[in-house]
């Protein structure tokens, strides 16, 4: 396939017939898949803070130092979650949480060790770029010290959140106080060439334009052109329940610029192994739709999730739900870690 420069994908996201587009993002997708196996993974997200000092206005998680509702989880509280996640065949941790102005590095691999000792089957994906950023800033380490130490603590990939749109105007008005788009690229292409993968992610459906979900994509493409080293893409709208952005914008939940994204992602990042159908985001039914425009992976179980749950969403599946979406489809479900090694077929 030739591959889109940003005015032909442009058009493409804006003007072309959905199901034409839908077509061709899937016909892409059957090149790079062509076994027909959709795959998912097992895994739970623990938000081990949520002190943050940054504020953005799309955040509904957030709580500032000495609210009654911040806390910092200790390593028993830990525990607890991830006994209870394990015994139901959660095989990755996803860490994430505030950018918390006090916690020092030991806090952060104290968790990671934890993990590691304790749990040593189960895959440690942790800590976003703004988060590794914090860490600097605590520690005056440089990006490559810090995620050297992380490494050697346990943790073997990274997640990647805090990337909403990257663009400095919608950042600038969004979240002005997080570390800006070019921080976020140079914490993915320092994990990169350290071998440590990441994912890629795009929050949209608040204020930014097509332009700039092309611009967004585009910076994407560049940094995998140059390190190879995102597994994956997902996207999903931005959910304003609870939320001071959420008060000042109208947002507009729809499943056509949901299948649009993810289909316009397929063809324009045409390096990136998978393409992830977030359906805990837009629901069961778009999520199944999805693996017909361009999507190759159902994403997470989400065994915990909280982030979107206090912004007013928050849907749940078991496994046996998740493989029959799949079968439904008319794709073999395949269950993977985080690295996309498959660990079962049904």
């Amino acid at each position: 396939m030739k591959r889109l420069d940003t005015t032909e994908a442009l058009r493409l996201f804006t003007s072309e017939d959905l199901i034409t587009l839908g077509r061709r993002a899937h016909e892409f997708r059957m090149e790079l898949h062509p076994e027909r196996a959709v795959s998912f993974v097992m895994d739970t997200n623990i938000n081990y803070t949520n002190v943050c000092d940054v504020g953005c206005l799309f955040c509904a998680f957030y709580r500032s130092r000495g609210h009654e509702e911040a806390y910092v989880m200790t390593t028993g509280e830990l525990k607890d979650k991830l006994d209870t996640a394990s015994a139901n065949g959660v095989t990755t941790v996803l860490l994430q949480g505030g950018m918390h102005p006090d916690l020092r590095l030991d806090y952060y691999l104290d968790l990671i060790s934890f993990i590691r000792r304790n749990y040593p089957d189960m895959h440690i994906h942790a800590f976003s770029p703004p988060e590794i950023i914090r860490m600097t800033e605590v520690t005056g380490m440089s990006v490559r010290e810090v995620l050297a130490a992380l490494r050697s603590a346990g943790l073997m990939s990274i997640p990647g959140g805090g990337a909403e749109i990257l663009v400095e105007r919608v950042r600038a008005a969004i979240s002005p106080a997080k570390p800006p788009v070019d921080d976020w690229l140079m914490v993915m292409e320092t994990a990169h060439t350290m071998g440590i993968p990441t994912t890629a992610t795009m929050m949209y459906g608040h204020i930014e334009t097509p332009e700039e979900i092309i611009g967004h994509l585009d910076r994407l493409r560049s940094l995998q052109d140059k390190t190879s080293g995102f597994t994956a893409f997902i996207a999903w709208d931005f959910k304003s329940e609870n939320t001071a952005l959420g008060r000042k914008v109208q947002t507009r939940y729809s499943a056509e610029k949901y299948l649009r994204i993810v289909a316009l992602a397929r063809l324009f990042l045409d390096n990136f192994p998978n393409i992830q159908a977030s359906w805990s985001s837009q629901g069961k039914d778009i999520g199944q739709l999805s693996l017909f425009f361009g999507a190759n992976d159902l994403g997470s179980l989400l065994f915990e999730e909280n982030v979107m749950r206090l912004a007013g969403h928050r849907l749940v599946a078991r496994r046996d739900e998740i493989v029959g979406l799949i079968r439904d489809a008319g794709f073999t479900p395949v269950q993977r870690n985080t690295f996309y090694d498959t660990l079962k077929v049904f």
